[in-house]
């Protein structure tokens, strides 16, 4: 999902003082030993025992395979940390149920909250009084409309999906000429789907042997997933590769691909489901590989909201404080590196 830049955050007065103190106390009389000194007492988070943080976790409901991993994710990253305690919602796709929610982890006095929107327009005011009261904000997967409205924001690149999955499928035909190649997407109204639609077709520019000849939306479903690949298969008799923007509603369209009996063409899914890692791995049909859009996110934003608890930054990094955005790579999983993957397959 396209996401703007945030502004600077608040609460680094700390570790701003710690930048101070380490900037200035570095001249050139100094000696290596106090220069290794001060990059060794840097602010960066690591897995030691440190400050406790109270972090609120708010997602909506987990009615699809990917959301549920988003809460287990987080849940399961929490439970890491001896020093913090997670105040987790029930999640709800009811933007006002929501809003309640997070209102009740403001009240509570969190320390951080981590917010997955189930609209990030309609929660934007709830990010901005979170804000505003002294609680920054780690805004997970769906922006709010306003940069002030979070510290950080942390999400997939659905843009890089579909780059990453064109250049694949364009890689794999290599030079084969008259290349027909088809598209199961998302929900079209959805600006996630536009965009790795648009990732898909700036890919495919690079290889002109292959055509786009079709394209169908589905619902993120396994039913709508099987309806719509079996009118693509009725209408195209001769395809070399298909794009499925999703995994779950990739389950529907295997099955209506061996409904069909084709095995004529190589599949490519999306999002990284745990269903698709084992069929990429017993590599017994046409599901050869699927492109991420990591859960794991959400163990990440629990990493960043503990950081920004303790005033820390993110280990590895020159800076003394976490970003303010973090877009996730896209990474193609095949036979070659899925059991590097398999344990953060979702079900």
């Amino acid at each position: 999902m396209p996401h703007s830049t945030s502004r600077r955050g608040l609460l680094f007065g700390a570790a701003a003082v710690s930048a101070g103190a380490v900037l200035t106390g570095c001249t050139s009389n100094e000696s290596k030993d106090d220069d290794a000194a001060s990059e060794n007492n840097r602010p960066a988070a690591d897995d030691k025992p440190g400050k406790e943080v109270t972090i609120g976790f708010a997602g909506p409901q987990a009615d699809h395979g990917w959301l549920n991993a988003i809460n287990d994710n987080a849940k399961e990253r929490a439970k890491k940390y001896k020093d913090v305690t997670l105040e987790a919602t029930e999640g709800s796709n009811d933007t006002a149920a929501q809003i309640g929610q997070v209102e009740t982890l403001i009240n509570k006095k969190v320390d951080v909250l981590v917010i997955l929107p189930a609209d990030g327009k309609a929660l934007t005011r709830v990010g901005l009084k979170a804000m505003k009261a002294g609680i920054p904000v780690v805004n997970l997967d769906r922006i709010f409309a306003s940069a002030q409205a979070y510290r950080c924001w942390i999400g997939g690149d659905n843009y890089g999906m579909g780059l990453n999955a064109g250049h694949y499928i364009g890689e794999k035909l290599g030079g084969k000429k008259g290349a027909r190649v088809v598209e199961l997407a998302g929900l079209d109204n959805l600006e996630l789907t536009k965009q790795r639609t648009k990732g898909f077709d700036d890919a495919l520019k690079n290889y002109p042997n292959i055509e786009k000849v079709a394209r169908q939306a589905a619902e993120f479903t396994v039913e709508s997933g099987q309806a719509k690949m079996a009118q693509l298969l009725q209408a195209q008799k001769n395809i070399d590769a298909l794009w499925n923007h999703d995994d779950d509603q990739g389950v529907g369209a295997l099955r209506a691909i061996k409904q069909a009996g084709r095995d004529d063409f190589l599949m490519v899914g999306g999002a990284g489901a745990l269903s698709a890692f084992q069929e990429i791995k017993a590599d017994r049909g046409v599901l050869k590989a699927t492109v991420l859009y990591p859960p794991t996110m959400a163990a990440s934003a629990i990493d960043l909201a503990r950081a920004l608890g303790q005033g820390k930054g993110i280990g590895g990094m020159a800076e003394f404080e976490i970003p303010a955005s973090l877009t996730l790579y896209s990474a193609v999983v095949d036979k070659d590196n899925v059991d590097q993957y398999m344990s953060t397959g979702f079900k």
